[in-house]
């Protein structure tokens, strides 16, 4: 009788565990049952996450465009497509290199470079924002007063990569409206917000008589670095005819205590070195204002 029972009891169990194994509702893996739609292991895992086929070939076509427009576009091909109109550094022959300023004018950075400036006696080459020339004319005034060269760079720092070509030249001519009166000139050098460009905007400044000017030495400093940090990025790529680019302005909230500190530390190191500091100008030997013609008007 009592292996009638142990034998009932086995063949329930066994019934048992067969419903279980087959159930819909239910998975096993590792020798653990869970519940359906869960991840059973680290390989579904993988294959949950991995991108279809389809979208993989997607981002593999966006990012082979976006390395053929930056290769287009690239400072190198823009600097063959344009000698002489659009540059990054002066001849390499001479020990002379140009210091040069964005964003400006700002009135919590820009009177201190002013003034270290002054002290060293060294002249610069500034790139002034026009909405902000407006809000701040008097130190546009001083900077031309103490010799400093000044040129445009736009009018609210704009991409001009994204702009309509007519939103483009409202940005050079707006700025340049600003300017000329408190510069005397109009400038004849233009630096493009990050340094971005289009050929086609290059082409339209060269046919009014502007040249673009980027820069072969970047400090870093709107970063807000120390001192040490921006000599540092300054001396990686340092040669003669650089145009080392720093900032006399900056952003709500950003700091540029080290190109403060870091200023006269550079202009000590350079001539240590024997390098000449120059303005853009002498150093690309190109008037500092530009010919006004009908078509820029």
């Amino acid at each position: 009788m009592l292996s009638n029972r142990r034998l009932r009891q086995t063949i329930l169990l066994l019934l048992a565990w067969s419903l279980l194994s087959i159930s819909p509702h239910a998975a096993v893996a590792d020798g653990k049952v869970e519940p359906s739609g869960h991840k059973l292991s680290s390989h579904a895992d993988s294959l949950d996450s991995e991108p279809s086929f389809t979208a993989k070939q997607k981002k593999k076509k966006r990012q082979k465009r976006s390395r053929s427009r930056k290769q287009s576009n690239s400072w190198v091909n823009l600097q063959t497509q344009f000698p002489g109109i659009f540059v990054m550094g002066g001849p390499r022959n001479q020990r002379k290199v140009a210091l040069t300023f964005d964003d400006v004018p700002d009135p919590r950075f820009t009177p201190q470079v002013l003034e270290i400036l002054a002290r060293y006696k060294v002249r610069a080459t500034f790139f002034v924002v026009g909405s902000r020339a407006a809000r701040h004319p008097d130190i546009v005034r001083r900077m031309q007063r103490e010799g400093h060269i000044i040129g445009n760079h736009s009018y609210n720092h704009a991409l001009f990569s994204r702009l309509s070509m007519t939103a483009f030249q409202q940005q050079i001519m707006k700025t340049e409206r600003i300017i000329r009166p408190l510069a005397g000139y109009s400038p004849k050098m233009i630096r493009p917000p990050y340094g971005e460009i289009l050929p086609k905007q290059v082409e339209w400044l060269k046919q009014n008589g502007y040249i673009v000017v980027n820069w072969d030495v970047d400090s870093a400093d709107w970063r807000g670095l120390d001192s040490n940090r921006i000599l540092i990025n300054i001396k990686r790529t340092l040669q003669p005819g650089s145009i080392i680019l720093q900032h006399a302005g900056g952003g709500k909230g950003q700091e540029l205590n080290g190109t403060i500190a870091a200023l006269p530390k550079l202009i000590q190191l350079l001539r240590s070195k024997g390098y000449t500091i120059v303005t853009l100008p002498e150093l690309l030997g190109t008037p500092q204002s530009r010919q006004t013609n009908r078509s820029s008007k």
